[in-house]
């Protein structure tokens, strides 16, 4: 068993420290947000970025330079580090700010861009993103594959001066708003030795004809997925997406950015401090129980926190930690739906949607969001093959 463990690859790159200047960067963007509340423009909510959609926080965001941080300036970002980036970030997630309109857009497809689009995309859409006003989904799941991403029916055949497309995208977040998204497809014949061979990504402008997008509703009632399908759309070649037939390489390394970041275990993240806030307006002394399971929260906490910094720093560096980043969103995910577990059992408070902001309507929020914590970008038992894979394990 020792030889085993000596020889396993290390599951997480080397800790990273947050410079000390980055203090007065965390400083401002409290101070924007506790103005934001203040005024009104918001309610805290949990699973903010996937449900907070709120173009104007998000215009109001790229205006203070907190948007598109690690886009070069010459292309209308900040040119500041994965760092800067990852500190705004958790404050955002942390305060429960609707956060969706620009998460896609600024957490992976700026950073795709800059790796693999053309001159002419980034010119595009980097200056939009940066600003907050240009919205991205992602184009990768589809019906009936379940968590095969390598088994995508979506085809696209060569024409006179691009490509045309056929086919279903399901799962799609914020498809109804966004302007664009990456899309997987297939451009060459399915080659069973090699499952991943023939698949490319394309630049989808979401306002071409034949595109029609549907509302997949939640149990809430609530519209953020949807079905988008499209009928022989034309693609431009001028929207190809990095190199034809190089698809697979580049979804997963996007999936780094998509996987590791704060937002996987911070979606209850507000519910936990409403929690802490509940439990200290009793008269008598917390049971020496809940301090424990309180305790074992807040630590936890810590360790993903470290982890997942581990990878921001790790990406600065350009590399592409994808089983670093399957093992944040395992452990990240499950402890977001633990926090909701306690918040049921330590404080008698019903969920309750209708209630005014406070605990009662985070974990409502919480509740109803908690069962696709573990599912979206890519179930946890799959997750879990890709680390015993990465360790030589299967």
């Amino acid at each position: 068993m020792s030889e085993l463990l000596t020889t396993l690859p290390a599951l997480v790159p080397e800790p990273v420290e947050l410079p000390g200047h980055l203090a007065e960067l965390r400083a401002q963007v409290r101070e924007f947000l506790s103005a934001e509340r203040a005024e009104g423009a918001w309610t805290p909510g949990a699973d903010v970025w996937l449900s907070g959609w709120d173009e104007e926080f998000s215009k109001r965001l790229g205006a203070q330079g907190w948007l598109g941080m690690t886009i070069p300036t010459e292309y209308g970002g900040h040119g500041r580090t994965a760092l800067d980036r990852y500190v705004v970030t958790e404050e955002l997630l942390a305060a429960g700010a609707p956060v969706a309109a620009h998460w896609v857009a600024d957490r992976q497809i700026g950073p795709s861009l800059m790796r693999f689009g053309t001159e002419e995309q980034r010119r595009k859409f980097l200056p939009g993103i940066a600003r907050g006003e240009v919205y991205f989904g992602i184009g990768m799941s589809e019906p009936d594959s379940g968590s095969d991403l390598a088994s995508v029916r979506t085809r696209a055949d060569r024409v006179d001066g691009g490509w045309e497309m056929t086919g279903t995208k399901v799962w799609t977040s914020g498809a109804h708003h966004a302007h664009a998204f990456f899309a997987l497809v297939r451009t060459a014949p399915k080659d069973d030795s090699n499952r991943h061979a023939g698949l490319s990504q394309l630049l989808v402008e979401l306002d071409r004809p034949g595109i029609t997008v549907r509302p997949i509703p939640l149990l809430t009632g609530a519209h953020h997925f949807n079905e988008v399908v499209f009928d022989h759309v034309f693609i431009p070649d001028e929207m190809v997406f990095g190199e034809i037939g190089s698809g697979w390489a580049q979804v997963t390394g996007e999936l780094a950015f998509e996987r590791s970041g704060p937002e996987r275990f911070l979606s209850t993240f507000p519910l936990l401090s409403s929690l802490v806030g509940e439990l200290g307006k009793g008269e008598g002394t917390v049971d020496a129980g809940t301090r424990r399971e309180i305790g074992a929260l807040v630590s936890r906490l810590w360790t993903l926190r470290r982890m997942s910094l581990a990878v921001a720093g790790a990406l600065e560096s350009g590399a592409a930690p994808e089983l670093a980043a399957a093992l944040v969103k395992d452990l990240g995910t499950r402890y977001e739906n633990e926090i909701v577990d306690a918040s049921r059992l330590l404080v008698e408070i019903a969920p309750d949607p209708g209630a005014e902001p406070g605990f009662a309507r985070l974990l409502a929020d919480a509740v109803q969001h908690a069962p696709g914590f573990t599912l979206r970008g890519g179930t946890n038992e799959v997750l879990r093959g890709i680390v015993a894979r990465g360790m030589g394990l299967r």
